[in-house]
């Protein structure tokens, strides 16, 4: 009767054992899944919670040295960009007759504003001055507005495909070959937020021909 007993209660803890294993383990999983990132039935890219590409994350790191002539043509030409790509987002997320279209304008607001700050934040630093009109983009943002329908949403989402791959190029210079090391950091943290995007414009374009 002895030996049964002993038997059961080693029975019982490697039971209990057993079962606290496996709870870890599903928390473990749910865990990997809700940072993964995944892809809608469309192919446009998503991030999951926890996984949201976002260019100011991690704060930068900024000195006060001035800028050098590379560095600030870069500046300036990202600033005015990023004003754009805002801009044009609000207009995609009003005209646009396509539901993907117009999520890609909201993620275009959401992102590139970030993007935007993070840069001002370094111009501050810098003492530099960063360009406060759209400047040359304001044509572009003015021959979409006088688009309508599916015609709005196929040369929107066209401009953000070749927009977006000259970005990526001038960006990856910068991260590269910038003398100025919070100017390399910005266009090295800001990539994967570009590339993001190109692959989304790149996917919506495609299914709007």
């Amino acid at each position: 009767m002895k030996q049964l007993l002993i038997l059961m209660a080693a029975a019982f803890i490697i039971s209990c054992n057993n079962s606290n294993r496996t709870a870890s383990e599903s928390t473990d999983s749910t865990n990997n899944i809700a940072t993964a990132p995944v892809q809608n039935s469309n192919n446009d890219t998503i991030a999951s919670s926890g996984h949201q590409p976002d260019a100011s994350t991690t704060g930068p790191v900024i000195d006060n040295t001035p800028l050098d002539k590379n560095s600030s043509a870069f500046a300036t030409e990202a600033a005015s960009g990023g004003m754009m790509e805002v801009t044009l987002g609000q207009l995609a997320q009003q005209k646009a007759t396509n539901p993907r279209v117009q999520a890609f304008g909201a993620m275009m607001v959401s992102d590139h504003s970030k993007v935007n700050t993070d840069l001002q934040n370094i111009a501050a630093a810098k003492s530099f001055q960063l360009p406060s009109s759209l400047e040359k983009h304001q044509q572009h943002i003015d021959e979409i507005s006088k688009k309508e329908g599916k015609e709005f949403d196929k040369a929107y989402m066209t401009m953000m495909v070749n927009d977006h791959e000259k970005d990526i190029k001038a960006f990856e210079k910068a991260a590269a070959s910038s003398s100025d090391s919070t100017i390399k950091g910005f266009a090295s943290r800001t990539l994967p937020v570009l590339r993001v995007h190109l692959d989304s414009a790149r996917a919506i374009s495609k299914s709007l021909k």
